[in-house]
């Protein structure tokens, strides 16, 4: 597996780990449930770690937009799934469109192939 291929699955999994957080800090209430809050701080120190990792290879510009878009689109999809939250089409629909960005940043990102005259 090259580097690069190894920097783009630490920043997917840097995503997951957002996700995490993201989702544990809303089980903490505003961390007053020790053990979500605690949660909370384990899946913020992977996340960090996880990303700082990634970016030694990737550009911030295009690793940083990576990993808040899937821990946005993640925590927002698996919202309703673990509170009381909803998805409604309107928000469904501009949860596509992040998803989509994403997708054509890591597109964006592949360097050009060169052409020989």
């Amino acid at each position: 597996m090259s580097h690069s291929s190894r920097a783009w699955l630490t920043l997917l999994l840097a995503g997951a780990f957002e996700i995490g957080y993201a989702l544990s800090v809303a089980g903490s209430q505003g961390f007053t449930i020790w053990s979500w809050s605690a949660v909370a701080v384990v899946f913020f120190l992977l996340t960090l770690w996880a990303l700082s990792r990634a970016l030694r290879t990737i550009e911030v510009s295009i690793g940083y937009a990576i990993w808040a878009g899937i821990g946005a689109a993640g925590a927002a999809l698996l919202g309703p799934v673990f509170f009381d939250e909803s998805l409604t089409a309107r928000k469904a629909l501009w949860l596509a469109v992040i998803i989509t960005g994403v997708i054509w940043l890591k597109l964006a990102d592949r360097s050009p192939t060169t052409t020989r005259p």
